[in-house]
């Protein structure tokens, strides 16, 4: 009987959605037959059962061992204890999807404030309550940056009330645009990011170190997650050229800065129904930052029939992140 690898995912709004999106694009589509459910399967790896939880709750269930792998937002992680974290390893940091920060806000008419030394010049004259769900990291910024007679009242729910209600005089919060901070009046200090954040991929270091079949499942996500970062926004261009021989359409090919591709073009002879000739297929990758100019230095050395399509993947010899995870787990780095 194979062994069961456990992962966690976020289990609600916005990070939800967005988490199994990614995972789709990635070849790892989720299979979630009834949305109530909080399990889930990966087909492509068939030994994972996934786990919808809270994403704040998923680093200290990596932690303790109750899930092998997880994939949550920074700012999750960034409010365990220290002594938690260590059971924690970061594998992917960067997962490009659910950017946003946590960030100290006073009331729009606290007249004077907009720095945080301004924030512990008003403590100075008295003590001030800030809520948030992030106590820790609240907690640690604060004492940082030498701020005064601030009480961090634990509080859930929509925080932007707080002031209203009473129960606390600023919050800290994660904003994403800056709207609902607006919304209610609030706006975030100039210095005032606590954390910056976004998804990550996380694993327990034990079960990393211990299971061959959780390092095999983590390189195997890696893979396709890296591969798939790696060609967002780029494209494969084929085209048609002339040309006497494969170096005369490659030295047409390498006068214009745009089309060197990854490493360089692809050049094949082309068979045409007069058999092959003085005709040659070429293809590159390039950005889409870049694919209008490079069609048009594809036409200014003759090009013709050129075709685009979307990249779903570029693989390399070797993840990066999984080379970095091997180091780390063995004592000789720790991942960025």
């Amino acid at each position: 009987m194979s062994e069961q690898i456990r992962i966690a995912l976020p289990s609600k709004g916005r990070m939800e959605g967005e988490t199994l999106d990614f995972l789709a694009e990635c070849g790892l589509r989720v299979h979630k037959p009834n949305p109530r459910q909080y399990t889930a399967t990966l087909p492509a790896l068939p030994d994972v059962l996934l786990l919808f939880q809270r994403a704040r709750d998923i680093p200290l269930s990596v932690a303790a061992g109750d899930v092998d792998l997880g994939i949550t937002g920074y700012d999750a992680l960034h409010e365990m204890l220290n002594g938690e974290a260590d059971s924690v390893i970061v594998i992917h940091e960067a997962l490009g999807y659910g950017e946003c920060q946590l960030v100290l806000a006073v009331p729009e008419n606290w007249e004077g404030v907009t720095t945080v030394a301004d924030l512990a010049r008003r403590g100075a004259g008295g003590e001030l309550r800030v809520a948030t769900k992030y106590t820790r990291s609240v907690g640690r910024f604060l004492a940082e940056r030498g701020v005064p007679n601030v009480r961090v009242v634990n509080a859930d729910g929509a925080l932007e009330s707080a002031p209203i209600v009473g129960y606390a005089d600023f919050i800290a919060d994660i904003s994403s645009t800056g709207t609902t901070l607006r919304e209610n009046r609030l706006r975030a200090l100039d210095d005032g990011v606590i954390v910056r954040s976004q998804a990550i991929l996380i694993g327990n270091r034990a079960a990393l170190a211990a299971r061959p079949a959780v390092l095999a499942a983590t390189r195997q996500m890696l893979e396709f997650i890296e591969a798939h970062l790696r060609a967002r926004g780029q494209y494969m261009i084929f085209a048609n050229m002339r040309g006497a021989s494969a170096e005369e359409v490659a030295a047409s090919v390498f006068s214009q800065p745009d089309l060197g591709g990854l490493q360089g073009p692809t050049i094949a002879p082309m068979i045409t129904r007069q058999g092959a000739g003085q005709w040659w297929a070429i293809n590159i990758v390039a950005h889409a930052r870049k694919l209008y100019e490079v069609i048009r230095q594809i036409r200014a050395i003759g090009g013709s029939g050129v075709v685009v399509t979307p990249v779903s993947y570029i693989f390399e010899e070797a993840p990066e992140r999984y080379q970095r995870l091997l180091s780390a787990l063995n004592g000789e780095d720790t991942p960025a």
